[in-house]
């Protein structure tokens, strides 16, 4: 898949990556990444553990500084206007600090003092959270008693409390319960309409219901940035065949049978990979009689984000 690299990202995107490196001593975490997302969007922010996600949303954040490039907030480059860039930000961290000796509604009116609210305008940005989130129930309550799912929602509150322009989430809904993730979609989905959002998941049922763009990042580097709809659309000419021999066989063997695009090795099993319209399982089928092997096991997988997610994140050498 070619990639699209932005030389010139609009000036109206709400979130800006531009050339963004980051590196760790002699580790390059984040090499060479740019993309942009525009309000009203819901984008979608993928890829493995270790692959750089997290590290990209702190540089957007301007919580680490780039080693290269430059991060930038509704047209203003966090490094050169942090202040100004941050009071159009929103930033839920994946392990969000909740101060556990604060009341929601404390922690709500601490935290929005430190966005320099004041007055009547600071209680009724409190009320409009607490409202949007609903967590009235659990206003009085102490943050260390409250579960996973109402610290979530109270971590999306504080974000929300200035009205920013922009929110960057990092895996919200990381460890919910079914409720719970219904409610966490639901709150993303309603406050997108006028916002820009962009939000980690390793749910791939989260991407395909909120998300109308999905960036994929793997091994630091971008490789892929598009409409959610063309990259199934894209897929859905081409197969994956999951097969297991009973005789060993490589993926050098397989990936030199007609019609076959690529061949990832999955324990003892092998993920085939087809050319758009090409049917692979014939030729797995004679492959196997003509080496006086068995076959095992062959299903065709059906086309999924989680395959799309699978074959993006293998195709990037070591």
């Amino acid at each position: 898949m070619e990639v699209p690299h932005h030389e010139a990202i609009p000036r109206s995107a709400g979130i800006e990556a531009r050339h963004l490196v980051k590196n760790f001593g002699p580790f390059q975490a984040v090499k060479d990444v740019s993309f942009c997302a525009h309000r009203g969007e819901v984008v979608g922010f993928l890829g493995p553990n270790g692959a750089g996600k997290s590290t990209t949303m702190k540089m957007l954040t301007g919580f680490l500084p780039p080693s290269e490039g430059s991060a930038w907030i509704g047209g203003l480059d966090i490094a050169v206007d942090p202040i100004g860039a941050k009071k159009q930000l929103g930033y839920l961290p994946e392990r969000g600090p909740l101060y556990a000796e604060m009341t929601a509604l404390e922690f709500l009116y601490f935290v929005g003092r430190a966005r320099a609210l004041a007055g009547r305008a600071l209680r009724q940005a409190v009320e409009h959270v607490i409202d949007l989130c609903r967590i009235a129930e659990i206003r009085h309550r102490l943050l260390s008693t409250l579960s996973k799912g109402y610290r979530q929602r109270v971590g999306l509150a504080q974000a929300l409390i200035h009205n920013p322009e922009v929110l960057i989430l990092d895996e919200p809904t990381s460890g919910l319960d079914p409720n719970q993730l219904v409610e966490i979609r639901r709150l993303i989905k309603e406050i997108s309409r006028n916002k820009t959002v962009i939000f980690s998941t390793h749910i791939m049922q989260e991407v395909q219901a909120l998300c109308d763009r999905v960036i994929v990042i793997h091994r630091g580097q971008l490789v892929a940035d598009d409409l959610l709809k063309n990259l199934i659309s894209r897929n859905e000419n081409s197969a994956v065949i999951v097969v297991e021999f009973k005789i060993h066989v490589t993926p050098e063997d397989l990936s030199a049978l007609p019609g076959v695009e690529k061949v990832i090795a999955d324990g003892k099993q092998f993920r085939v990979f087809s050319i758009a319209g090409a049917d692979v399982r014939q030729e797995l089928f004679r492959f196997a009689a003509e080496k006086n092997n068995s076959l095992l096991s062959l299903k065709q997988e059906e086309n999924s984000m989680e395959e799309i997610f699978k074959s993006l994140t293998a195709t990037v050498p070591a």
